[in-house]
C-alpha cells in the first residue's frame, strides 16, 4: 500500500498531550481503515476491533462497567493490560450506540491510551439516534488521494518532492499535466489509484467504480425512510453525476419531476453521508464568511474517478484533442475543488466561490480560499487575461492584492490594471500546484501585509 499524507496528520495528534480520542470522518473506501493499518506498525500493540463482528460488540453490549469491558477488549485481543504503547482501533462503531458512549469514558478514565473510531457513519448521521460525546473526542477528516499521493502510487518520488517544493522544472511541465490528466480519468479512491498503479489500465478500474457505486445504492436502500426518499436518491446517484463542479436547481434537477424540496433533502443526506458537497457562495469579499444559502450551490462529489466512470467522461477526457474545452469545463472545477479540500484533515472545511450581489451584473469566481485573514479568489481558467471579467470584479471590490487563476500552463505572473486605478498580482498556476495553496502563498506572503 502507497503512503498517504494523513499519517504526519495521525502522528502529530498521537503526540498531543490532550490528546482525546479520534474519530475519522470520510465516505467508504477512502481509506480510512487501511489508513490507520499502516499507522498502527508505529505501536508496540494494535487492537483492531470491527463492530460488525457480533464478539466484537458484545465486548461492548455485555460489559458492566469500563474497566471490565477494557480487560475484555485486552483478553479478546490476546495482549497484557501493560503494554507500553498501545492502539485501539473501533471501525464501523456506528453499529453499537455504547461503543459510542465509550470514547468518553476512554478520555477521561485511559488517556494514555490512543484510540481511533472509524466507519463510513452512514447509518448514525442518516438515523441520528445518537452522537459521539461533546468535548471528549476530535475528529480528522480523510478524503480520497491527493494528485502528490497518486503520483507516489506510481512511483514518482521525485515529482512529488518537485511539486512540493514548487519547483518543477518547465521541461517537464507537459509531462506533469499529461500525469495529471490521468489523476482525473483515476480520482484519487485508493482503491482505484492502487489498481491503476499495478496494470496502468484505467479500463481495470471500472469494477473498482462499479462496485462502490452499488454499495452507496444499497446504503440508500437500506436507510431512506420512504419509497420517495430511496426513488430521488437512487435518482441522483444514477443522474446526478454529470452536475460535478456546477451550480444545482434543484427544480426539474436533471430533468426529474420531483419536486424541489424532496430534490434538496436527498442531496443534503448524500452531503451527510459524505459523499458530496453543496457549496453555497459567498456575495462578500471579505469578513465574516456568510455563504448565502438563499442561492444556488454548487455540486462538488467525493471523486473525479467516480464522476468519469458514471457520466462516461473517462474516453472523452483520456482522448479529446480541445485543451480548453478540457481544462475550462466542469469536471476541470471538480478535480480543482478536490485537491482544494484534499490538502487538509480538518473535519468540516466547506469550499467557497463567489457570486456579485448586484442587479443586472452577472459575475462568479470559481472558488475563494480562506487563507489566514486572507480570501483569496481562484479562477479556473485557461486563455488570456480578457476572460477573467467576474475575477477583475472581484478583485475590484476585495481588499485583497493578489489572485490566483489555476490552468494548464507553467507559473507565470501578471499585472492586472483596473479602471478604478486599482492593479493586482495575478499568478497563474498549474493544476498540479493547487494542492500546495499554503506553501505557495506562503512563499509570496509579503505580498499579502
Amino acid at each position: 500500500m502507497f503512503q498517504r499524507t494523513a499519517l504526519q496528520a495521525l502522528r502529530t495528534w498521537a503526540t498531543k498531550e490532550e490528546r482525546k480520542p479520534l474519530v475519522l470522518r470520510g465516505a467508504r473506501q477512502v481509506g480510512k481503515t487501511t489508513l490507520v493499518g499502516l499507522f498502527a506498525k508505529e505501536f508496540d500493540a494494535f487492537i483492531n476491533l470491527n463492530l460488525e463482528e457480533a464478539t466484537h460488540a458484545q465486548l461492548f453490549t455485555n460489559s458492566t462497567s469500563f474497566e471490565d469491558m477494557l480487560t475484555g477488549i485486552y483478553a479478546k485481543a490476546g495482549i497484557r493490560m501493560d503494554t507500553r504503547r498501545t492502539l485501539i482501533f473501533i471501525d464501523e462503531i456506528q453499529n453499537v450506540p455504547d461503543a459510542v458512549k465509550s470514547l468518553r469514558f476512554f478520555y477521561e478514565k485511559r488517556p494514555d491510551l490512543h484510540v481511533i473510531a472509524a466507519g463510513s457513519l452512514l447509518e448514525s448521521l442518516i438515523e441520528n439516534h445518537y452522537s459521539f460525546p461533546v468535548g471528549r473526542v476530535e475528529y480528522m477528516a480523510i478524503h480520497p488521494c491527493t494528485f502528490t499521493e497518486f503520483l507516489g502510487a506510481l512511483g514518482e518520488q521525485i515529482l512529488v518532492e518537485q511539486i512540493e517544493q514548487l519547483r518543477v522544472p518547465q521541461s517537464v511541465h507537459s509531462h506533469v499535466m499529461g500525469l495529471f490528466r490521468k489523476y482525473m480519468i483515476v480520482g484519487g479512491l485508493p482503491e482505484a489509484v492502487a489498481r491503476y498503479a499495478k496494470y496502468m489500465d484505467w479500463v481495470k478500474l471500472n469494477d473498482v467504480f462499479r462496485d462502490l457505486l452499488a454499495g452507496y445504492q444499497e446504503d440508500m436502500e437500506k436507510y431512506a425512510h420512504k419509497e420517495k426518499e430511496r426513488d430521488v436518491l437512487r435518482y441522483i446517484l444514477n443522474y446526478g453525476w454529470g452536475a460535478a463542479g456546477s451550480r444545482l436547481q434543484f427544480a426539474k434537477f436533471a430533468g426529474s419531476a420531483y419536486k424541489s424540496t424532496d430534490v434538496g433533502n436527498a442531496f443534503r443526506t448524500l452531503e451527510k453521508a459524505l459523499l458530496l458537497e453543496l457549496a453555497y457562495p459567498l456575495t462578500s469579499t471579505s469578513f465574516p464568511i456568510l455563504p448565502d444559502t438563499k442561492r444556488s450551490p454548487k455540486l462538488l462529489w467525493v471523486d473525479t474517478g467516480l464522476v468519469n466512470y458514471v457520466a462516461e467522461m473517462q474516453e472523452r477526457l483520456l482522448f479529446t484533442s480541445d485543451t480548453d474545452e478540457l481544462w475550462n469545463g466542469s469536471i476541470a472545477e471538480q478535480v480543482v475543488g478536490q485537491e482544494l479540500l484534499g490538502s487538509s484533515t480538518q473535519f468540516g472545511a466547506k469550499r467557497m466561490f463567489w457570486v456579485r450581489d448586484a442587479r443586472n451584473s452577472q459575475a462568479e469566481v470559481d472558488f475563494v480560499y480562506k487563507y489566514r485573514s486572507h480570501l483569496i479568489p481562484i479562477e479556473v481558467k485557461t486563455g488570456d487575461n480578457s476572460r477573467l471579467r467576474s475575477l477583475h470584479q472581484y478583485m475590484a471590490e476585495s481588499k485583497e492584492t493578489i489572485a490566483l487563476r489555476a490552468w494548464n500552463g507553467p507559473m507565470t505572473s501578471d499585472t492586472i490594471g483596473l479602471a478604478s486605478g486599482k492593479s493586482y498580482t495575478l499568478y497563474n498556476i498549474p493544476f498540479y500546484y493547487v494542492g500546495q495553496l499554503n506553501r505557495l502563498l506562503e512563499e509570496k506572503y509579503f505580498l499579502l501585509q
